[in-house]
């Protein structure tokens, strides 16, 4: 006996799938099951239209459970060998179940969510943002937009038609059903038609291809205390059109939420509704770019089973670490070039420091550093009276990404404020630059005594900003930074980038970190030969009109067909993995004519090759420091400055000023970093569930 939606002890609002393994020999009618000694036989069925029912299976929808606990017994009355008994653990629809004590404030977003007609969800029902489950209906059109079917008996003129992977010729006929879990709203859309009966597990849509997409949003800053009013998007035609149901929630915008543990959980709850209502679907995938490649990436990794297959864009291996790591270096960086000391470094000097490509990157990533800031940015719904400032409101909400991930991280009991895995002692700032003649030393030491770092409340400080110990192990501990050994060991991966490291602006989403998780991959697993990575120029960006990504989904399709062929998500391992990858699947870019040409060869931070000819990654500020390429040290341990460690030499009182510059020795990054422990685990749990691996 197991469940079938979710875990036994996540399961929430009062009901769950069961399946019951049925003996040999075993009539299944002769089975009986028991919720709590309450007889529920009659929620199951063997019936072969059921389309989670396998051979010897009884399956069915068990409610009223309770949330200390229902004990489940499947058992044929007078053989005491067949029987087979279950406890699951029930918790609200509203949450929380994995991701500790809820936010406050909360600032609902019923009133501004959009449905496809333009109207919206209106008023919330309570303080939880909760609305009534509907269901619209839209269509797409011959001329390719997507519009409200206002009668859902009419046929427009202008309706198209597709035929989906299993080559079904069907109406394009859109539902979508729009409700609330975990304070989100969530959305699943689906080829149905209205004049049909309604989709049910036992009588699946026809238009249904039995598989999942699981759109994650973008963004970060701004993105707590909210519950937002978008999803991920759930009306990508090329997706619908090839028969896939697709589902997000407000809570997985990045935008809205800069948590990736609370991501986990709303997406567990979303799949958890999907499966009880719709049926269990050959295979998910994950679908997000930046903000939601995070949540793609730390999903698979952390709670294996949720996401069968990730497909993601302008990648990030986690906020904690790359990317905070980069914005606050460009944070110390921007002031100390145009505050500190203006005029002591030319433009490209600049720039060989931060390593970036364009300079314009260090202002843009500083700006992007006002997620670190406790009153830079809040969502616009979200009362001032409610908003943290040092001196009019020392107790309102703080908006940081460490003050929203407060479970994990804990709070600093003097200022209240949430601890923080954030440091750069010991960094020495254009290492690479110096020693490579770039900048000379005397502008190597002047940077490296001046840089500082910034306090909680983001203000400049002359001393460099350490980690609070306790949060930079939990990061860690919890996978809130990315590990990549866990459950993305054996998860089928394919890392698209659209090139945006020339942006003459400067732009957040750099090649480098795709290479960052590979290297993370490869440090955790031996190999990343279930990671594809492709790129090409950002016209189309993180969309399906892009050739490169529509070739990206079909390849995925087959590539989780075959490895469901051979065995349920949990037998995969990760040679399964490697040896179903499809064949035509590889490294690869894609030239900036015209009429682009696909080039096959292994990308690399090493740009080697046309492709890194044509897209080359570029260093951060901490790599040009000398971190190493996986990007994953907080806080670096360190040792005594030697002379012998440079390609340049310092004078005798340039040596003393450099080793007052850090007083406790320079980043040794041949070692792993300060409170840098192994991953604690997949399916943690800060409560109220228990968690563990299973």
């Amino acid at each position: 006996m197991d469940t079938l939606s979710t875990r036994p002890d996540v399961v929430t609002g009062g009901d769950v799938l069961v399946r019951v393994g049925v003996p040999r020999g075993v009539d299944p009618d002769d089975v009986r099951v028991t919720r709590d000694g309450t007889d529920v036989t009659s929620a199951f069925t063997s019936e072969s239209t059921a389309a989670d029912s396998a051979p010897g299976t009884l399956t069915g929808l068990v409610s009223s459970l309770r949330e200390d606990g229902s004990r489940l017994v499947a058992a044929v009355p007078g053989r005491p060998g067949a029987r087979a008994a279950l406890l699951v653990r029930d918790h609200p629809s509203t949450g929380p179940v994995i991701s500790g004590p809820h936010e406050r404030p909360f600032v609902c977003g019923t009133q501004s969510f959009k449905l496809v007609d333009g109207s919206t969800l209106g008023p919330p029902l309570d303080e939880d943002c909760s609305v009534a489950t509907r269901v619209d209906h839209a269509y797409r059109s011959t001329d390719g937009s997507v519009k409200p079917l206002a009668d859902p008996a009419s046929r427009p003129a202008d309706l198209a038609t597709t035929t989906t992977t299993t080559g079904a010729r069907v109406p394009f006929l859109i539902r979508i059903e729009t409700g609330t879990l975990n304070r989100g709203v969530y959305q699943i859309s689906m080829l149905a038609d209205p004049a049909a009966p309604e989709p049910t597990r036992a009588r699946p849509a026809e238009g249904w291809n039995g598989r999942l997409m699981y759109t994650f949003g973008g963004g970060c800053r701004g993105g707590w205390y909210t519950q937002g009013a978008d999803t991920g998007g759930v009306l990508d035609t090329e997706m619908l059109g090839r028969g896939y149901a697709v589902a997000s929630s407000s809570l997985n915008v990045f935008g809205n939420n800069c948590n990736d543990l609370l991501a986990s959980e709303t997406m567990m709850m979303v799949k958890e509704h999907f499966v009880e209502r719709y049926g269990v679907p050959r295979f998910t995938i994950g679908w997000g770019c930046s903000g939601g490649s995070y949540q793609s990436y730390q999903i698979a990794d952390n709670y294996p089973g949720l996401l069968d297959g990730i497909i993601v864009g302008c990648s990030f291996p986690d906020v904690t670490s790359a990317t905070n790591i980069t914005l606050l270096d460009s944070r110390l960086l921007d002031h100390y070039f145009t505050a500190t000391a203006p005029g002591g470094f030319s433009a490209e000097q600049q720039r060989a420091v931060a390593g970036f490509r364009e300079r314009a990157s260090i202002p843009n990533l500083s700006d992007g550093a006002k997620r670190l800031d406790p009153d830079a940015e809040f969502p616009a719904a979200l009362p001032a009276d409610r908003r943290y400032d040092a001196r009019s409101n020392p107790d309102g909400a703080r908006g940081t990404v460490f003050d929203h991930t407060v479970n994990v991280y804990g709070t600093d009991r003097r200022s209240g404020a949430a601890l923080r895995p954030l440091d750069n002692v010991g960094v020495q700032y254009g290492l690479d630059a110096l020693n490579e003649g770039a900048i000379s030393t005397e502008q190597f030491i002047d940077l490296n005594s001046r840089v500082g770092g910034i306090d909680r409340d983001a203000e400049f400080t002359a001393a460099r900003t350490a980690a609070d110990g306790r949060a930079t192990e939990a990061a860690y501990g919890t996978g809130r930074v990315l590990w990549g050994g866990a459950g993305l060991a054996t998860t089928p991966v394919i890392d698209h980038r659209s090139y945006t490291d020339d942006s003459p602006g400067g732009d957040i989403h750099m090649a480098v970190h795709g290479f960052s998780t590979r290297a993370r991959l490869i440090a955790a697993n031996g190999d990343a030969d279930n990671q594809v990575m492709l790129a090409e120029d950002n016209r189309h960006g993180f969309s399906l009109r892009s050739p490169a990504l529509r070739y990206a989904l079909t390849e995925m399709d087959t590539w989780l067909t075959s490895l469901t062929a051979l065995s349920p998500r949990e037998g995969w391992t990760a040679r399964d993995v490697v040896a179903r990858k499809p064949a035509s699947l590889t490294d690869a870019c894609w030239t900036k004519d015209a009429q682009p040409r696909k080039i096959e060869q292994r990308l690399g931070y090493d740009n080697a090759g046309e492709c890194g000819a044509l897209y080359p990654a570029f260093p951060t500020p901490r790599l040009v420091a000398g971190a190493p390429l996986a990007d994953d040290v907080i806080a670096c341990r360190r040792k005594a400055v030697d002379p012998a460690d440079y390609a340049v030499t310092f004078t005798g009182a340039e040596l003393r000023r450099l080793r007052a510059a850090f007083p406790g020795g320079v980043c040794d990054w041949s070692r792993n970093g300060a409170g840098q422990r192994p991953h604690g685990g997949t399916w943690q749990s800060l409560g109220p569930a228990v968690g563990g691996a299973r």
